[in-house]
């Protein structure tokens, strides 16, 4: 499966580490965090990587030229950064089917695979890797809801009240429907596209998305001091599995 590695953000927050490189250069135990996303996704199947990039991307290009332990690498160019949904769609004339999608500046080790493998069933039309936090930090991610069966009914971007304590992680796969959706995605209050939006007209259009719950950790490295808990979480775990086997 093709997986789309979304890199092409300032990283702001993670000021003064970013004042001079991309935000998925930022190293982590020694390691930048756009190669533990290579690594995770290498060891569940992706057999082409499509990297979208925009701030400071020759150094990743010029880092990681045209293959990553001989997976072919292709770079797709985000030139103005409008939100989640726009970057995706600028990978879109290169995937040729289902694919997974990973944000850059996570650290994950949990059961990516199972993923992958819920999206290679029939009736599953995407399915993301979720996790529960407290109720008082829900807000400030994207909240899901589900059905019975697990299946998720709604998304919804950083709501004041949420309807659970349910979220996204950063790691998705698709089916190429997703782009029809983030061609119709208006933009924000902050005048992005934003993923959720997107999300969400897949689910009003009869989409199934199934939830597949977090089995492990993941650190988003938003702020300098993540770099640091990330780091002490590295050594002291051993590295993912792979759940496809």
């Amino acid at each position: 499966m093709q997986a789309v590695v979304l890199a092409a953000g300032k990283g702001t927050r993670l000021r003064p580490l970013t004042e001079d490189k991309p935000k998925v250069l930022v190293e982590v135990d020694g390691t930048p965090l756009i190669e533990d996303v290579f690594d995770n996704l290498l060891e569940i199947g992706a057999t082409e990587f499509i990297v979208v990039v925009g701030y400071q991307k020759e150094q990743i290009i010029e880092r990681y030229g045209d293959e990553y332990e001989d997976v072919p690498i292709t770079y797709a160019h985000q030139r103005e950064q409008l939100g989640l949904a726009h970057a995706i769609l600028q990978a879109e004339p290169h995937i040729e089917d289902d694919f997974m999608l990973m944000l850059g500046d996570n650290i994950f080790r949990g059961n990516l695979g199972d993923v992958v493998n819920r999206q290679q069933e029939e009736r599953a039309d995407a399915a993301f890797l979720v996790e529960e936090v407290p109720y008082e930090e829900a807000s400030r991610y994207g909240v899901l809801d589900t059905n019975e069966y697990g299946e998720i009914v709604e998304v919804v971007e950083k709501p004041d009240e949420p309807p659970s304590n349910l979220v996204m992680t950063g790691f998705y796969t698709f089916t190429p429907a997703i782009f029809h959706a983030c061609h119709l995605v208006q933009p924000s209050d902050r005048g992005e596209y934003e993923l959720p939006d997107a999300i969400d007209l897949l689910i009003q259009s009869g989409r199934t998305i199934d939830a597949i719950r977090m089995d492990g950790w993941r650190i988003d490295v938003g702020y300098p001091e993540d770099q640091e808990t990330a780091t002490e979480r590295l050594q002291g775990n051993s590295p993912v599995a792979s759940q496809t086997e």
